[in-house]
């Protein structure tokens, strides 16, 4: 992304870990800063900010989404545990699963306002990382002031959606705040950021036709359409309409001790309040809304389960807090730098009703899902030796500690009752210790060759589930595994324009407590299909090849590879013993991803106009599947064959930029032998082309105003969810 010729909102001191981990990796890097993305991006939530960047997706269904997974070249939005996402070394990526819902990472643990700048890391080539970089590393690094500084921003947002039956307004408001000062060897900044948003429809409620003759109540209403399989179906109401309200409240301290040495202490505060409602299309001969029973739709006698409308129904109730300590100390010839940090969910209550709709929303019985006391610690330290000769030395230890609590209660009052009986319980815990080096050793003038290496001891333990057929015992048995991922890469400076980088490692990524730990229904009963699965052994490859195009232009193209055995995807097979066909996250054999991408940047390509754009080519496929050989040759899930996005900045004067962008995605499928052919559906995915805008206006020298659109020609997309509409934004930024 270029780099855009406009005055930042303040200086900042830059923690000097995060920065000197990024710099000394082999990876291909992008990044932007907190003015380019103020002038190109409408960031209303922190994930914003990756909207543009090559090869990249987040899943973000709509404003404060909290389901919001990284999706990368070699991997897809139900692949969480494939990335890993830092804020000032602070890890937000929820690596108790991997997938698009409880697993996505913590973005509400930073606010937009806070963002001094943001880099991406491609591929698991940096020793300094788990093996869940295996598609990429995301590290936000936030603002610390050195003298008194202050903003305030108001934003207002509207998207207008219809389809099917459903048309409406959606509206968003934000309002956020920083102020942060310099005394001495002490510093500090406190931020919060208020977000009120509701959500387009994020599901629709169908049933089958059955092609039955007609018997039951007559009602009017519905829709024919098909499923993602091509069957046919009728699209009955729609739910999910999620209104969130949510607060995040940092606060962080630094101190400047004797010695060069400097400690940062942070802690954040997310709160969530969601509440989501149904609507139906289908009503009776007195007009009536239906919602459950026996009906007569288009001649054809179907029966409307109670859960189909009351599962769109729910309050979501969330607390997480997140504390961390940074100790560094940075010196001539050596640098080290210490981070531990905790991230707790104080509560975590779901509440869904049971009772048929419209009564259930007084109340009456349903179910209390809790997640409180979820939750990870991580400690890393990183030494950093320097005019070692031809050499420079990283290395450093790492441990985390990954806690899964997730218990489902009856309620005999869902919307207000206390937790009654147990009814489900998945509990567990993983742990990582892990030893890391590498070696830059500059070979000859120009000619760099890192080699480094990770060994990784993991054990996961405590694990329950609740309630499992018998004999079985809800105790799970504890497992451990360790290994050794290397790492080298060969960069060569051709001159003074041209780069080239020669980049392999193998990453072993670990399953997550909720992969280990999962119950599925087999019948009537819960069953645990795999406690041992085995962790994914991933090669990657990367050729890079860079140029540099005048001042601050450049031109990369990178030629990736990937081959991972024992993938842990989730695919429907015989579950083992019996005859009934079940959905569950197995090993496959192996998968492969063969791939180009293209990024390019040029400011002032004409004068006062900035470009840039990337466009990625992939074949991702499944090599081996010796438990559902129909996959084999198929596409991996959600990854698709092309990605591209292209960027255009034109200042027109000092004070106004507008801003043109466009995002596109080739057709992908959600299923591993790539059966639901028909994308245009609830729980279909395809492909989309997406425009946006922006303007950008310094009305005085502390006051910008901005406006935009998402989404400008209104495409109706899905990604197993219907995406959101055009969306319209305008924003207030004040800044001392």
């Amino acid at each position: 992304m270029p780099a855009i010729e406009m005055p930042p909102p303040g200086p900042a001191i830059v923690i000097v870990g995060t920065r000197e981990a990024a710099e000394h990796t082999p990876n291909s890097k992008e990044s932007a800063g907190a003015a380019q993305l103020r002038t190109t991006t409408n960031v209303r939530n922190p994930e914003d900010a990756l909207r543009y960047f090559p090869s990249l997706v987040v899943r973000k269904r709509h404003i404060g989404d909290t389901q919001a997974p990284l999706a990368t070249r070699t991997s897809g939005v139900g692949a969480s545990a494939r990335s890993l996402v830092y804020a000032d070394g602070v890890l937000l990526s929820a690596l108790i699963g991997n997938n698009n819902s409880f697993a996505s990472p913590r973005w509400g643990m930073v606010s937009p306002e806070e963002i001094e700048k943001v880099e991406v890391l491609y591929g698991p080539f940096s020793a300094a990382y788990p093996g869940n970089s295996i598609g990429a590393v995301v590290n936000f690094t936030t603002r610390m002031p050195d003298k008194l500084e202050a903003s305030a921003t108001a934003a207002w947002n509207l998207q207008k959606f219809g389809q099917y039956a459903t048309r409406g307004d959606y509206p968003a408001y934000q309002l956020a705040g920083t102020v942060g000062d310099r005394a001495g060897p002490v510093s500090w900044f406190l931020s919060a950021n208020h977000v009120d948003s509701k959500s387009q429809p994020l599901a629709y409620v169908t049933v089958a036709q059955p092609g039955q003759s007609a018997g039951g109540a007559g009602v009017t209403g519905a829709f024919p359409d098909l499923n993602r399989t091509g069957t046919p179906i009728f699209v009955i109401g729609a739910g999910g309409f999620e209104h969130q309200r949510q607060d995040n409240l940092k606060a962080k301290l630094r101190l400047d001790l004797p010695g060069a040495v400097r400690l940062t202490w942070q802690s954040g505060l997310f709160l969530n309040d969601t509440t989501s409602h149904a609507e139906t299309y289908l009503s009776d001969s007195a007009r009536a809304p239906a919602y459950s029973g026996t009906y007569n739709i288009a001649g054809q006698r179907v029966t409307v389960p109670t859960s189909a409308f009351s599962n769109q129904v729910y309050l979501l109730r969330e607390r997480h807090w997140m504390h961390s300590a940074t100790l560094e100390q940075s010196g001539n010839n050596f640098s080290w730098w210490l981070i531990g940090s905790l991230y707790h969910y104080g509560n975590d209550d779901q509440r869904i009703p049971s009772m048929p709709l419209p009564g259930a929303e007084a109340g009456g019985a349903g179910s209390l899902l809790r997640m409180t006391g979820t939750g990870w610690r991580t400690l890393d330290f990183h030494g950093f030796v320097r005019n070692a000769g031809p050499h420079q030395l990283h290395g450093g230890l790492h441990y985390d500690d990954f806690t899964l609590r997730s218990r489902r209660f009856a309620a005999a009052d869902w919307l207000n009752g206390p937790a009654g009986a147990l009814t489900q319980e998945s509990l567990g815990h993983t742990r990582t210790l892990a030893l890391w080096g590498e070696d830059e050793w500059m070979l000859a003038s120009g000619v760099m060759l890192t080699l480094g290496g990770r060994f990784e001891w993991w054990k996961a333990y405590g694990g329950r589930i609740f309630p499992l057929a018998a004999p079985a015992s809800p105790d799970q048995p504890s497992r451990t595994s360790s290994g050794l991922s290397p790492k080298a890469s060969l960069q060569w400076e051709m001159g003074r324009s041209w780069t080239s980088t020669l980049s392999v490692g193998r990453a072993l990524r670990f399953p997550t407590v909720s992969e280990l730990y999962q119950s599925v229904s087999v019948g009537s009963q819960q069953r645990t299909p795999d406690p041992n699965l085995k962790p994914e052994k991933a090669w990657s490859g990367e050729f890079a090849l860079e140029r540099q195009l005048g001042k601050d232009g450049r031109f990369r193209l990178s030629l990736f590879h990937e081959s991972t055995a024992d993938a842990l995807i989730s695919q429907t097979t015989l579950f083992p013993g019996t005859q009934t066909s079940v959905s569950f996250v197995q090993n496959i054999g192996r998968t492969r991803t063969n791939g180009i991408e293209l990024v390019f940047e040029r400011p002032n390509v004409l004068p006062r106009l900035d470009i840039s754009g990337s466009a990625t080519f992939a074949d991702p496929k499944i090599v081996s599947d010796p438990a559902f050989p129909a996959a084999v040759g198929k596409l991996i899930p959600q990854v698709p064959r092309r990605k591209a996005t292209l960027v255009a900045t034109w200042r027109t004067t000092d004070r106004l930029s507008l801003t043109a962008a466009a995002r596109y995605s080739s057709r992908l499928y959600g299923t591993i032998n790539n059966a639901d052919f028909v994308g245009h559906t609830y729980q279909g995915f395809e492909g989309y082309f997406v425009a946006d805008a922006r303007a950008v206006y310094h009305l005085r020298p502390r006051i910008d105003v901005s406006a935009g659109v998402e989404n400008l020609t209104d495409k109706r997309y899905f990604l197993f969810h219907p995406f959101p509409g055009r969306t319209f934004t305008a924003e207030l930024h004040w800044h001392l």
